[in-house]
């Protein structure tokens, strides 16, 4: 082969590797909530959770087929090589006494030792075929169960939305975060240039005699590290956006557009003015179905005192003969049988009394856990709540205090340009307007995840 031909088979693989990577990759443009629903779709926890309901549903399903009809059907054909034998005994002994009493044989005769003759009662072939019936009359495990069906499917459909919950507080997070953060790295880039164009300026006077290098020097260090600042913050909105993916369930090849924005109002409309109900708490509502469950097993134990009645039905056709069942001489047999079963518990040790303990004590465990839950969503909603007034109250802060400092920087910038002030003091106001903004993107980022964090708590995370 050729080096030519070699690398025009390398450039073709290239070629199509390329072509297949943008094909595989794919583009999502998503909202907050978009986001949160492609999240359901593909979060593992979330599928696997909607495989617990529907086998929930199989289970419950199962439970509903104890109670009804059992039917079953059997089957067997044999080939007796060697005919099981039965011992006849064959005795003279009542002919003799009979020639006795006649005084046939003198008495002192005695009739001969008896003898066994071996004969079989069944035939070579042997068949039979029949089927089954039951039917559950009364059996109290069986019917709790029935009556558990719905209960359990509920907690099956809570517990689903408990994992939906979590998935959807992680996906607003991550959401907004990289929102904060882009607005962060946006106003780092009209910081630098800003100053590119403050060096610029002060180059030029310092080239007329204007300026030092000392100033040329202050806004160069001050340049370079808004630079830095921005490449770590670049590289943390790209971890961001790593994380995202994960937490909706998409590739990290796959691109992804946040097309939402983010304001104050949107953080303090309608921030503290949601009721506060445990009921609105998924956790709650699926501690409430597993109290009833609790609530179930212990009258399951207390019912099984109760006997457990049952019908039965059968019908069986058999046959033998001395050939196979296609020969016309075989003999066919039919039987048929209906009856009731009636199991009565007397005395089992008082394992049921303990049964019923142990599920009466689980009750109680219940119990406790929801009010120990209750205490938790206490603390959740109250620390919740303080934190969302102080964050809102930081946040209006310190947006005051960018608007004041960008103020503070346009006079000075205006009094630099006019002659009257110096390189240093328009450095040292952008330096206070970047810090004013850093803090302002840290009360902003602090007040999203307040009112997610209090909106949990309430059991409202929309």
């Amino acid at each position: 082969m050729s080096k030519q031909t070699l690398v025009k088979l390398m450039f073709t693989f290239l070629l199509l590797l390329c072509l297949s990577n943008a094909f595989s990759q794919k583009r999502y443009d998503l909202s907050v909530k978009e986001a949160v629903e492609l999240a359901f779709k593909n979060v593992t926890e979330v599928k696997n959770a909607e495989l617990d309901y529907e086998i929930q549903n199989a289970q419950n399903k199962e439970i509903t087929g104890q109670a009804l009809p059992q039917v079953s059907g059997a089957g067997s054909i044999n080939r007796y090589i060697k005919l099981p034998q039965v011992l006849f005994p064959s005795s003279e002994e009542g002919i003799y006494k009979v020639l006795k009493e006649n005084g046939l044989v003198a008495p002192t005769t005695k009739a001969p030792p008896p003898t066994f003759t071996s004969f079989s009662f069944q035939q070579p072939w042997n068949t039979s075929i029949g089927a089954s019936l039951s039917q559950l009359l009364f059996q109290p495990d069986v019917f709790v169960g029935l009556k558990a069906r719905k209960t359990a499917l509920n907690l099956s459909q809570a517990n689903l939305e408990l994992v939906k919950e979590r998935v959807k507080d992680s996906a607003y997070r991550r959401y907004y975060a990289i929102l904060i953060a882009q607005k962060q790295s946006d106003f780092l880039r009209g910081g630098i240039e800003r100053l590119q164009k403050l060096y610029h300026d002060d180059s030029i006077m310092f080239v007329n005699g204007f300026a030092e290098r000392l100033d040329l020097d202050k806004v160069q260090v001050q340049l370079t590290n808004l630079q830095t600042s921005q490449s770590v913050l670049d590289n943390s909105i790209k971890l961001a956006y790593a994380a995202l993916k994960y937490s909706i369930g998409i590739s990290q090849n796959d691109t992804v557009v946040l097309r939402e924005g983010l304001t104050n109002e949107d953080i303090k409309r309608n921030a503290l003015d949601a009721q506060f109900k445990y009921e609105d708490r998924k956790e709650i509502q699926a501690i409430g179905y597993s109290r009833r469950l609790q609530e179930l097993d212990v009258k399951r134990y207390k019912m099984g005192y109760l006997p457990t009645l049952s019908a039965i039905g059968g019908y069986t056709i058999s046959g033998m003969g001395q050939q196979f069942i296609t020969n016309n001489n075989f003999i066919w047999f039919k039987s048929a049988v209906i009856g009731l079963n009636l199991n009565i518990p007397i005395f089992d040790g008082f394992q049921r009394r303990y049964k019923v303990q142990q599920a009466q004590f689980n009750l109680q465990k219940v119990d406790n856990g929801i009010e120990n839950l209750k205490q938790v969503i206490d603390l959740q909603y109250t620390a919740s709540k303080e934190s969302l007034k102080n964050a809102l109250l930081n946040l209006d802060a310190q947006q005051r205090n960018v608007q004041l400092a960008e103020n503070v920087y346009q006079t000075t910038k205006k009094k630099f340009e006019s002659g009257i002030g110096s390189s240093f003091e328009v450095l040292q106001a952008d330096n206070d307007w970047q810090t004013a903004q850093s803090n302002y993107f840290t009360g902003l980022y602090n007040a999203i995840i307040a009112k997610i964090s209090y909106q949990s708590a309430l059991g409202k995370l929309d």
